[in-house]
């Protein structure tokens, strides 16, 4: 997939361009099935398959007191799109000229004139614009003046059935069921584990003391985080290679610390750096959630913990198996 960051090179796109536009935060299925449709129509009609896209969230701009927290970050959104198979992405920066543009001129200078468009293909429910006041049927009238064409596509489902309003597949929704632990809901709609990165940092010593040393992963908070829980998962590090992990996010109760929020990943049969294990800190640690297997607990004593450690420790095994 080749990635553009500005329209200063036209001529590859001269012959035209399929592409459908929008944030793509997490590039769920829903996104994966427009895609699909585009690379399909794309080969159809002989155009460049395209997904026109932001560098920030648009409502970090628009709205930044009330803007959601990101799914994924850039990078993750652009290794996710290579996946799909369209032929480019189009990652345009999103500033307060941006979120000043109208409708008309978007459609002008971005999708006729940088974009040498055939072919938009978008959700029925999509916006654009200042003010959001651009919708499908202006797009579908500015088509037929400048000589493309428009396709709307209804929302889907979980099961990649139409959707009602309540059972949409979309980034909104993915957020809600995270924020409620409810993991499976928002898995089945990313369509793979949910994936947080981040750089493993320093701790205290009383996971490894206890016998279940962890690292540190510290996530930008731009980033949702799932439900404080405990979850199994997986630890993937910079070379590749992948571990099973159980992992605990929260504010470790059981010793009264200061309310930070910690991600703290326990691959297992991994020990730490002490032992013979690898050195985790100051890597870039990609931690994927896999299934919830219980809420954050305070404990009597470090016994009750480490054995509910233990019975953690042996479900992560069998959700992983």
């Amino acid at each position: 997939m080749e990635i553009r960051r500005d329209l200063s090179q036209r001529d590859p796109l001269a012959h035209g361009t399929a592409v459908t536009i929008g944030a793509y935060d997490g590039v769920h299925t829903g996104h994966r099935k427009v895609i699909a449709e585009v690379c399909r129509l794309a080969v159809e009609r002989s155009l460049t398959s395209a997904v026109l896209t932001f560098d920030r969230h648009p409502a970090s701009v628009v709205r930044p007191g009330s803007a959601p927290l990101l799914l994924a970050d850039i990078d993750q959104k652009l290794e996710q799109l290579a996946t799909t198979g369209v032929d480019m992405a189009l990652v345009l920066p999103f500033d307060e000229e941006r979120a000043g543009e109208s409708a008309g001129s978007f459609i002008r200078d971005v999708l006729v004139d940088g974009m040498g468009i055939g072919l938009v293909v978008v959700g029925e429910d999509f916006h654009f614009g200042h003010q959001r006041l651009g919708n499908v049927a202006m797009l579908r009238e500015a088509g037929a003046a400048l000589g493309f064409e428009v396709i709307g596509l209804d929302l889907v489902g979980p099961n990649g059935m139409p959707a009602r309003d309540h059972e949409q597949v979309s980034s909104t929704f993915i957020r809600r069921a995270l924020a409620r632990g409810d993991l499976k809901l928002a898995n089945s709609m990313l369509g793979r584990p949910y994936e947080v990165r981040g750089v493993v940092g320093g701790g205290d010593r009383r996971g490894r003391e206890l016998g279940f040393p962890t690292a540190n992963v510290r996530v930008d908070p731009s980033i949702l985080l799932p439900e404080d829980a405990v979850y199994a998962g997986w630890y993937e590090r910079p070379d590749g290679s992948v571990f099973p992990a159980a992992i605990s996010l929260g504010t470790r109760p059981q010793f009264h610390e200061d309310g930070d929020l910690l991600l703290e990943a326990h691959l297992l049969d991994v020990g730490g750096p002490d032992s013979g294990g690898p050195d985790l800190y100051d890597e870039v640690a990609r931690v994927r959630f896999v299934r919830r297997l219980r809420g954050q607990l305070h404990f009597e004593g470090l016994d009750s913990l480490v054995d509910q450690l233990h019975r953690d420790v042996a479900e992560t095994r069998a959700a992983l198996a």
